[in-house]
């Protein structure tokens, strides 16, 4: 732990303008992103008595290493860059509003040629429009199929779609209408797009045209006597509607709003967002996080509101943007959010109605998520600390374990070897930061050279990394393996951590500590000690070492895999004469699989650009005399 003392800024250096500043540690990794309205008061706070200050804001300051700031314009373009640098460098202390799990929403991929509406969990893409999020799979599954019936949109996956393309014949949705099947021809691509996005204009809460239009179509095929019309028509009005019943109405129908809550004590938050649209809760979120500095609750909601809307597309912020207390800087959170927007954004609290009304069962909604949160982690977060704290203990390590890397190699026979490294920070899998190598040459002979191969390439970065810091040279962007870890893990007995420490040795590096943990018996061996440590088979430091070997045993054996299903695929299509990697590619792109292509007569061969028929013959001919 560093003396914050040692890296205090003289108050006169500081500037009193408005600004962001990021605390880095020893190795230069940004740990802490804050902005201020007065850089100079907001600085020489961290730099009072320690006693004074919050648990996690202690550990923050005697982790650091530094500090440095920028200076911008206003305090817009402070809050702006703040959010722009918490998202590249993901510090570990700043307070991180993410999901305890991936829900599910509804997607309408208008960006395609053929859009189609599935079901999507993670990352959000351009050019996709999302509903949600829903708590259950099963509640969108049931939605889309009472929409198909008035907006029959394709739902099929692109291989489904490609191979009835192909065949000129529908999938089964296509022959049960509830698909337009776009695939043959039976509706236009340019029709089908509209109808998408008629679907999404109904999901996003503009549905009174819709029903009206059907209303009006069903009256008129009625008195037209036309009674088999009016019946579909009919049953397609009380499909929509019984979709819409499926989402509570809660507020007049002009109402487009999200509802945020918040429960917290001393060191955790629990935050839930009822998401309304033309009325109707329409998703819901929760999330729990840890407090990391000591913020009152107007600062949690600007932060929280930050790392929402901070990459929201313009449709998803609201008109309403209903929060338990203003947030700090609301004069400028709010002109920010009407630029995300595009418009007018009003952010208030509500103090009475249904608005008020719901805003409560919101936060009662927060409040269990809290309860619920402190019950299921209070022993997870209790084994992890005695788990670092008994492998600290058992190894005789200096510092504590923040950041535990792992290493294993995987082959079969010596072909197509790999290996994979994964991190552990704080107990828990980082897995953004797990990384895999490929070797090859002398240093594929057995695993110690293999060890020996990989380490080096893995901490001649960190160097090199290490080097442009020093130089001055040092890229915004967090440069990939420019922090090490605290504990080096290798899978295997002496050998392996003899090869790591040599590796180690040959680069210079003196502060990484190296552990091995052999499979056999589950013993941990140590540099140059005859006999090895023995932790208790109970355990929590063992149980911990041991998921770290079997997740880096998983991420090789994973990555060999899919080389070795590469290497056999590239093998048998290598072996035709006359084809290159471009029409190796083409082919697999245009069948999916070497089966197919071995399935497929001469002339579909022969349809595959860059395959005439004479190439296309020997390809049929060569894999046809493999499969005897």
């Amino acid at each position: 732990m560093a003396d914050p003392k040692t890296y205090r800024p003289k108050t006169g250096e500081i500037p009193t303008r408005p600004g962001v500043y990021k605390f880095r540690d020893a190795h230069r990794r940004v740990i802490y992103v804050g902005k201020a309205k007065n850089l100079r008061s907001r600085l020489t706070s961290y730099f009072a008595d320690p006693a004074g200050l919050h648990q996690r804001t202690r550990t923050m300051v005697m982790t650091a290493a530094g500090v440095e700031w920028t200076v911008v314009g206003s305090e817009i373009e402070a809050l702006q860059l703040e959010y722009t640098w918490i998202k590249e460098f993901d510090p570990r202390f700043n307070v991180r509003f993410k999901d305890d799990k991936s829900y599910p929403y509804l997607a309408v991929t208008l960006g395609d040629e053929v859009p189609r509406a599935q079901v999507m969990r993670g990352k959000k893409k351009k050019g996709t429009k999302y509903f949600g999020p829903y708590t259950q799979i099963w509640a969108i599954r049931e939605t889309v199929d009472l929409m198909l019936r008035v907006f029959p949109i394709r739902t099929c996956s692109n291989g489904v779609f490609k191979r009835a393309q192909q065949s000129g014949r529908p999938c089964l949705l296509g022959y049960i209408d509830k698909c337009a099947a776009p695939c043959v021809g039976r509706i236009s691509v340019e029709d089908h797009h509209r109808m998408a996005e008629n679907f999404a204009d109904f999901m996003s809460g503009n549905t009174g045209r819709f029903l009206r239009d059907l209303e009006d179509k069903m009256k008129a095929a009625s008195a037209a006597l036309d009674f088999e019309q009016a019946a579909k028509l009919r049953d397609d009005l009380s499909s929509l509607n019984k979709a819409l019943s499926k989402s509570a109405v809660v507020l007049p129908d002009t109402t487009d709003a999200d509802i945020f809550a918040v429960a917290d004590d001393e060191l955790e938050a629990s935050v839930q967002v009822f998401h309304v649209r033309g009325g109707r809760i329409r998703g819901q979120r929760g999330w729990v996080v840890e407090k990391t500095d000591d913020v009152d609750r107007s600062e949690l909601v600007e932060q929280l509101l930050q790392q929402v809307y901070g990459d929201a597309e313009p449709s998803s912020v609201p008109r309403e943007v209903l929060v338990p207390d203003l947030p700090t800087n609301l004069e400028q959170i709010a002109p920010w959010l009407a630029g995300r927007r595009g418009s007018h954004v009003d952010v208030r609290v509500p103090r009475r109605g249904d608005k008020r009304s719901l805003m409560d069962t919101v936060k009662q909604n927060a409040e269990h998520g809290l309860v619920l949160h402190k019950t299921r982690r209070a022993g997870d977060l209790t084994s992890r600390s005695q788990a670092l704290q008994e492998i600290q203990e058992a190894l005789d390590l200096p510092d504590a374990l923040l950041r535990i890397e792992c290493f294993d190699i995987s082959h079969t026979g010596g072909s197509n070897v790999v290996a994979s490294m994964v991190v552990f920070e704080d107990g828990l899998a980082r897995k953004s930061e797990y990384r895999r190598f490929s070797i090859r040459g002398d240093a594929a002979r057995d695993d110690t050279a293999s060890m020996y191969d990989v380490l080096s390439r893995r901490f001649q970065r960190y160097l090199e990394a290490e080097a442009e810091a020093l130089d001055g040279r040092e890229s915004e962007a967090p440069a990939k393996f420019a922090y090490p870890p605290n504990l080096l893990v290798v899978d295997g007995g002496p050998p392996q951590v003899s090869a790591a420490v040599r590796a180690l040795s040959d680069l210079g590096i003196t502060d990484v500590q190296v552990c091995g943990l052999a499979k056999r018996l589950e013993e941990v061996w140590l540099p140059g000690e005859e006999f090895p440590v023995i932790l208790p088979r109970a355990s929590e430091g063992l149980y911990l070492l041991q998921r770290l070997r079997d997740e880096a045993h998983r991420f090789a054996i994973t990555y060999h895999r899919s080389r070795r299903a590469s290497a056999m695929t590239r093998s048998e299509l290598e072996a035709i004469p006359g084809l290159g990697a471009a029409r190796q590619k083409a082919l697999l792109k245009h069948f999916g699989s070497v089966k197919k292509i071995r399935a497929a007569s001469v002339d579909a061969l022969a349809e595959v650009s860059g395959v005439g028929p004479k190439l296309a013959e020997t390809i049929a001919e060569t894999l046809a005399g493999d499969e005897e």
